[in-house]
């Protein structure tokens, strides 16, 4: 089964839906309707006229993958230790020749440890016998932060809907290509996940986003799911929490599933700098200014020159140039990249020689023209 609905309200819903318009990357919403309105793709959920994915013959398998040294390992086939079942009570599955699988009506697995942005790894197999077909075949599913559903399904020279196929973000976006291996044999997943983001004071702000590597091949592409995976409804965002269990869904067939780790990811801000560039800032003079232009050759080959324009000093190594920030009248720095440009100046003033450092590396040249 998938998961029961929630209850939610329409004023809920529409918030959510109308703060989603602004969000340009975002090309679909739900219209303020009862629950089962349509998208703005024109697909209903698990329309079978909705074109399957082109089958894909996936690459030899190196599994299973070891886990890098920074991975938080989940299942290594030795223990449950790091799950547990519904409302925080024993899971009712078993390890059986290195694998974790559910027994009869186990229910879900969650991670006792919550996750937010995460990589990832997971790899799982259907069972060899073939039973039942469509979703009553070889179904499962991961769950990120316990809301977002990754499908699994034995998914070969089986016919479904194409959102509910094996890589579909459930009911939402179906896989780019159908890449799945025969019944029995391991599959992978790789994903990278990143949470939905909500403002100080709750309010919804950004969807969360999924990329998903099935037995290495690309499968979805950052896509923005549209709530959380529901059965045959549709359901806004909810702050939650920021970490949340990772899920395994038990949807009564033994899937089987080994080598699960996790990386937490960084967050994508880009942290500033713990002291400003330039600092201090002077206004040279025309003398000054004068006192640098120039080509300078430098030692062991090539050639920077200074330059005036528009009243500023600019510096090239013959690709772009890049305007020069006065710390002093012989101590530069440079505006968008981090380097610092130091002359040696003569007793009456002109530069004879520069010193530029950049990226670790030291180069000096010598003056060998002034220009006006």
């Amino acid at each position: 089964m998938k998961p029961a609905p929630q209850s939610t309200s329409m004023t809920l819903a529409t918030r959510f839906f109308l703060t989603s318009f602004k969000l340009t990357s975002l090309a679909f919403l739900l219209s303020a309707q009862p629950a089962f309105s349509q998208l703005a793709t024109g697909w209903k959920q698990h329309d079978m006229k909705r074109q399957l994915p082109a089958v894909v013959e996936p690459g030899q398998s190196n599994l299973p993958l070891t886990p890098p040294s920074d991975a938080i390992v989940l299942f290594d086939g030795s223990s449950l230790d790091a799950w547990q079942g519904p409302e925080g009570k024993k899971l009712n599955w078993i390890i059986r020749d290195g694998a974790m699988e559910p027994i009869e009506s186990g229910g879900y697995a969650y991670s006792v440890q919550g996750f937010g942005d995460v990589q990832l790894h997971l790899e799982w197999a259907s069972p060899l016998k073939v039973q039942g077909k469509s979703q009553g075949r070889g179904n499962s599913g991961v769950f990120l932060q316990s809301q977002f559903e990754v499908q699994i399904l034995d998914s070969f020279e089986n016919p479904t809907y194409a959102d509910g196929q094996a890589g579909s973000i459930y009911g939402q976006y179906p896989p780019l290509v159908n890449v799945s291996r025969k019944p029995g044999q391991w599959q992978s997943y790789d994903v990278i996940y990143r949470a939905a983001i909500y403002q100080p004071d709750g309010e919804f702000a950004q969807p969360a986003r999924i990329t998903v590597l099935h037995n290495g091949v690309l499968i979805q592409d950052n896509v923005r799911p549209l709530g959380p995976t529901s059965w045959m409804q549709h359901h806004p965002y909810s702050n939650r929490g920021e970490k949340l269990p990772i899920g395994l869904q038990d949807h009564g067939n033994p899937v089987r599933f080994r080598n699960i780790w996790v990386r937490e990811l960084p967050p994508e801000k880009i942290l500033p700098p713990s002291e400003p560039y330039d600092p201090i800032r002077i206004e040279p003079n025309d003398k000054q200014i004068a006192n640098l232009l120039g080509t300078y050759d430098r030692k062991g080959g090539g050639r920077y020159e200074v330059i005036r324009k528009d009243g500023k000093l600019f510096f090239t190594q013959g690709g772009p140039m890049m305007e020069m920030i006065p710390h002093s009248p012989t101590e530069f720095g440079l505006r968008f990249t981090a380097g610092l440009i130091e002359f040696e100046t003569t007793p009456d003033g002109p530069a004879k020689n520069l010193r530029f450092e950049m990226g670790g590396s030291t180069n000096e040249a010598t003056r060998t023209k002034q220009t006006p």
